[in-house]
């Protein structure tokens, strides 16, 4: 249950917030901003707390009504019925008061690079990374987020060796962030002329774009290699050593960037990849305590984990880190659908959280 004084807590926080900011002449525009932001986060907490409380004095309300010595029996079968729909009521508003005040991955609220690589499987494989490519794609469409590919290997065939693209908008880290890990498929291929089904895979990581702020990329450690760009079967793309690698020595970590003509837009491309890679890496180390508690509910997003299944034949798409499977699996991959397997693995996030934060309580 949550305590009066937590809540008293909450709205007192918010009308501080709301004082400070009707006082903005005090403060300069990035504490204004910091302010705003704030208070927008803490808004939907006060309307859930405010609904809370309202619902406990109408219970109690209702129970004087019930237990009084009033004669009416009309106004107390009302009564009766009230106090169920509200006492029924009480715990999810309780609830979803404690979702709304767990911790926030940092992340959330940043823009997201998705890399998508064909796995085992051949042309196979790669027909189905050009297929989650494009399912990304859909799927950014049907939020409003725009969606910029920077990098793709093709193979000739509609298929994707590699592809790296940026997705921006509300939201992204937080909605994609549990795409990381190896996706597989189960479809007769098109060049299969017995029928016979095969499995390929494909894997995705989904890394939190990152600012020059949030990364230190020092010029020493960098090993920057040019080259003439090429295309798909060795054809010239370009006639000019446009292309660029870049290699971050202390890690090893390995980025190569070429669509541009320019090698200026390359490199820059480029070093938004790696400082990208190089900030889900920090993450990972720091936050590698609270990956191995969580590692049970939805995995640990890496991308040597099986995460979900496609299967043609019976037209289904297994989400094995919480087991639910959904019988859309053209909706899904036209990005339709896909909102149903990442509630779902966001609500498991929730639960698992909300059950170590409860278990630290006790």
């Amino acid at each position: 249950m949550i305590s009066d004084a937590k809540i008293d807590q909450i709205l007192g926080r918010y009308a501080e917030l709301e004082t400070a900011m009707a006082n903005q002449g005090d403060a300069g525009p990035a504490e204004y901003v910091r302010l705003s932001k704030e208070y927008a986060e803490l808004t939907p907490v006060v309307v859930a707390v405010t609904e809370f409380r309202r619902l406990g004095k109408e219970i109690t309300g209702l129970e004087e009504i019930i237990g009084g010595d009033e004669d009416d029996a009309e106004m107390r079968g009302m009564a009766d019925e009230e106090i169920v729909a509200a006492r029924a009521r009480l715990p999810e508003v309780e609830h979803a008061i404690k979702v709304l005040l767990l911790p926030r991955d940092e992340a959330d609220e940043r823009n997201a690079i998705i890399e998508v690589r064909a796995g085992t499987g051949g042309d196979e494989a790669a027909l189905f990374a050009a297929d989650l490519l494009r399912m990304y794609q859909r799927y950014a469409e049907t939020h409003g987020w725009t969606f910029e590919l920077m990098h793709m290997s093709e193979t000739g065939i509609g298929g994707c060796k590699e592809a790296v693209a940026t997705i921006s908008g509300r939201d992204v880290f937080a909605r994609l962030k549990y795409e990381s890990g190896v996706h597989r498929v189960q479809r007769v291929p098109a060049t299969e002329s017995s029928g016979r089904v095969h499995t390929s895979a494909a894997t995705v990581a989904v890394l939190p774009e990152a600012e020059e702020v949030d990364v230190t990329v020092e010029e020493k450690d960098l090993r920057v290699d040019v080259f003439r760009a090429s295309g798909p079967g060795g054809q010239s793309v370009n006639t000019t050593d446009s292309a660029v690698r870049i290699t971050h020595v202390p890690t090893g970590i390995v980025v190569q960037q070429q669509d541009e003509k320019s090698q200026h837009k390359n490199r820059a491309k480029a070093m938004k990849i790696l400082r990208a890679r190089l900030f889900e890496r920090e993450r990972q180390e720091r936050d590698a305590e609270r990956a191995a508690t969580r590692r049970g509910q939805i995995g640990t997003g890496d991308r040597s984990e099986r995460v979900r299944t496609y299967n043609f034949p019976q037209s289904r798409v297994t989400d094995h880190r919480i087991g639910l499977t959904v019988h859309k699996l053209a909706k899904v991959l036209e990005g339709e659908a896909l909102d149903e397997l990442v509630d779902g693995l966001t609500q498991e996030d929730q639960a698992a959280r909300l059950a170590g934060t409860e278990g630290d309580r006790g």
